[in-house]
């Protein structure tokens, strides 16, 4: 009994770290929120049946010597072994295929780890003391249940996270409000430094480091790094590189609930705000069109009387959004509107042209003054987020022809649009967090390409009910502007493939794979005496 026990401990061990630490990586990705990480479960309970099969079979083993059925012990035993290396293999092979963004073992992940050992420490000792109940003498105190404990407490690995997020619930909220409290300290120590606030469904990203880039041409500026746009990601900005030199903070807002905005706005308390887009992402938290638009405008909510509102002119829903609000203060009713290609109050880009390698642009302010400008970013919808960048810029009292050289010194962010250049092959990496209208941009933009152009993609994700029907759209906007397609998923981009073949696309020059890997593959050995494009739009995060 003792020899086997020790087997089942040494396999339940390595199983126990694996699925462990796969379904932490997971609640990692799903932002640590309780409600996505069920949804989650609950999508994808097929990948992970196998613990469910393991807490049933570790209530067996411990039932099996409790109603005296010895001789079943060493079957459920061999059992055991056997679905705890399954458990080894399948959990190794899922942690090394889900690589795209590692787990990152930060405090409160480590934090969560120390309560799921204490627990289920607890949890085992609890079942000891039920047998001793049961058997009501010491003297009959065995190892018989151990290999039944241990095999379960690998199967509760599956949502024992979730157990260990709500046991340290005031322990995060306790060591957030220390850091937040810390940044609005070194905030207030600087009061000279204005914020500028930048949200939107989507360039919000882009606008940031546009800005950083053309308000370096005369303030010394800080921005939020990466795609820091959480309050603590926010915090962590403002405790580790905001100095007194710096004169602009420019901070990224994101959000996937009603309300978060606000929370970024009460921290940091923006002087200005720029919107740089609305429209369908998220809609999965969000819930709706109309809660985007809510939350985006708790940015222009918090800007106080006397600060300055950009605008992305060209956004039908901030259109609908800022009409709905007209009257209810000063702000809405004369923010600072800006345009790609379409006149109208504020600023505008006029006689816009496109090439491979680059966008002229001519840039029209209120009071009438024009310039030209030249960039190496491609695509009509890189005119409208760089033309939020020059308005700020202009209104901070930087003159147009002092932004003529930043325009032509800003450079791609990494994953959204950017050209990387392999010989006769050109990669546009565009494979951070699709949407609707990005998507269509980006194929829009492949289509100017002079040369093969192939897209690949999987579709995209978090768009709620009507998430099919927009990967169909998609399907019909790639249909027009590709050479080759090719998909990656098979089942998810059924509805992209529909969309594609309505509009006539060849299926021959129609491929599906199931890992980008191979597509990839696929498309460089496309045969031609063109140079090719490969646009590579969206990549799903690891949790799907």
């Amino acid at each position: 009994m003792i020899i086997r026990t020790l087997i089942t401990l040494a396999l339940s061990i390595p199983a126990f770290w694996l699925t462990m630490r796969f379904n932490m990586h997971m609640f990692q990705l799903n932002t640590y929120m309780n409600n996505e990480q069920l949804a989650w479960l609950e999508k994808n309970r097929r990948l992970q049946w196998i613990l469910y099969f393991a807490i049933v079979l570790g209530a067996v083993r411990m039932f099996v010597p409790l109603a005296g059925l010895d001789w079943l012990t060493a079957a459920t035993d061999v059992l055991i072994w056997l679905t705890l290396i399954v458990i080894i293999l399948v959990y190794r092979l899922l942690i090394e295929m889900n690589s795209k963004k590692p787990l990152k073992f930060t405090p409160r992940v480590k934090r969560m780890i120390a309560t799921i050992i204490a627990v289920d420490v607890l949890f085992v000792l609890a079942c000891y003391a039920s047998v001793l109940i049961r058997t009501g003498s010491i003297e009959e105190w065995n190892l018989a249940p151990l290999g039944g404990f241990l095999i379960g407490v690998v199967g509760l690995q599956i949502g024992e996270n979730i157990l260990a997020n709500s046991i340290n619930r005031p322990i995060e909220k306790g060591v957030n409000n220390h850091y937040i409290n810390d940044a609005k300290r070194i905030l207030r120590e600087n009061p000279d430094l204005k914020i500028i606030g930048v949200t939107g469904s989507y360039g919000k990203t882009s606008v940031k480091f546009y800005l950083e880039t053309l308000l370096r041409a005369k303030y010394r500026v800080l921005v939020t790094p990466e795609s820091y746009n959480t309050p603590m990601g926010i915090v962590i900005t403002i405790r580790k590189f905001l100095k007194p030199t710096h004169e602009i903070f420019v901070c990224e807002m994101g959000a996937r609930y009603v309300g978060e905005i606000k929370e970024d706005c009460d921290l940091v308390h923006p002087h200005h705000g720029l919107i740089t887009s609305i429209g369908p992402q998220h809609l999965d938290t969000f819930g709706s069109l109309e809660n985007i638009q809510k939350t985006k405008f708790e940015l222009a909510d918090a800007v106080p009387d006397g600060g300055m509102l950009f605008l992305n002119g060209d956004n039908e829903y901030i259109a609908e959004e800022l009409e709905r609000r007209k009257g209810s203060r000063p702000l809405y009713d004369d923010p600072v509107m800006y345009h790609s290609e379409k006149t109208g109050s504020g600023y505008y880009a006029s006689d816009i042209v496109i090439t491979n390698h680059g966008t002229d642009f001519t840039v029209n302010t209120p009071d009438g003054e024009t310039e030209r400008f030249s960039m190496k970013l491609v695509g009509g919808h890189n005119v409208i987020n760089v033309m939020g960048a020059i308005a700020v810029a202009h209104e901070f009292g930087i003159p147009l022809a002092e932004l003529r050289i930043p325009v032509r010194r800003i450079q791609s962010v990494p994953h959204r649009m950017e050209m990387k250049n392999h010989g006769d092959v050109t990669i546009i990496d565009d494979a951070f967090n699709s949407n609707p209208i990005g998507s269509k941009a980006a194929v829009e933009t492949l289509a100017i390409m002079d040369g093969m152009r192939i897209l690949i993609t999987p579709g995209m994700v978090e768009l709620g009910a009507d998430e099919a029907e927009y990967n169909r759209k998609f399907g019909t906007y790639a249909a027009d502007c590709c050479d080759r397609i090719f998909l990656v998923g098979r089942k998810h981009t059924e509805p992209i493939k529909e969309g594609i073949l309505s509009k006539g696309f060849p299926e021959k020059h129609l491929e599906v794979f199931d890992k980008v890997e191979d597509a990839i593959s696929r498309a460089y050995a496309v045969k031609t005496d063109q140079h090719k494009y490969i646009l590579l739009e969206n990549d799903l995060p690891d949790n799907y």
